[in-house]
């Protein structure tokens, strides 16, 4: 099969020619697998596609045009009302996320006691300190309050998780900068839960060079240099 190895990008399929010569074309959308609900997506376009191969099938064919530049994955789930964030909701934001955060590394280190995988020997051992204190906030639905005095009180619970998620998203390559790419897939899955993680991501690039340092992404959550 010449089109084995051979590789395209998001949107595209192989196909040979009749000297059996791998290239790639665009994916027919309405040629896509079935997706289930869960499986759907937001386009920029405010249109619901079936899963990311109707999305991404939909762009190809529209290469060269505005509407193919501008169109990307928004967030996962079929579309619908995302509210307004407000200055309040955006100021209050960093609160939860680091809450969350915290709450992720958690569960991450109580399934490594039985599966292990989803932290390094290094991580679980910074994560061990959190877990075992026994100050720590556990895992709810906490009033602003509670979490901007926790935060105050347990300063330091807060500083490696916030850490780990920079560290987490900055893949290609590790270069302590965050693209916007690189953001796309954590605030994909959160726009439906968390209407202000758009706002968030644009007012912690500070300087507006399309890039977030490691400095820019603490000073966003509240963590001192």
């Amino acid at each position: 099969d010449p089109c084995r190895n051979f590789h395209c990008k998001r949107g595209k399929v192989c196909r040979a020619d009749e000297q059996e010569q791998p290239s790639c074309i665009c994916q027919d959308p309405a040629a896509c697998p079935s997706a289930k609900d869960y499986e759907r997506v937001c386009g920029t376009d405010n249109k619901t596609y079936e899963g990311l191969c109707q999305l991404f099938g939909t762009k190809c064919q529209l290469e060269g045009t505005k509407m193919g530049r501008q169109l990307h994955l928004d967030y996962m789930g079929s579309c619908k009302y995302i509210p307004h964030c407000t200055d309040y909701e955006v100021d209050q934001f960093p609160l939860r996320m680091r809450d969350w955060l915290k709450n992720i590394l958690m569960q991450y280190y109580e399934r490594d006691a039985d599966t292990s995988g989803f932290l390094t020997e290094k991580q679980r051992n910074k994560v061990k300190k959190i877990y075992q204190n026994e100050k720590r906030l556990m895992a709810g639905d906490h009033p602003v309050e509670l979490l901007l005095y926790d935060f105050e009180k347990n300063y330091h619970m807060y500083v490696y998780p916030v850490h780990w998620q920079f560290y987490q998203l900055d893949q290609h390559p590790v270069d302590r900068l965050l693209t916007y790419s690189e953001l796309a897939p954590l605030r994909a899955s959160l726009v439906p839960m968390e209407h202000c993680i758009t706002r968030f991501f644009r007012e912690c690039d500070g300087d507006q060079d399309k890039l977030v340092s490691l400095k820019e992404w603490c000073h966003c959550f509240g963590i001192k240099r």
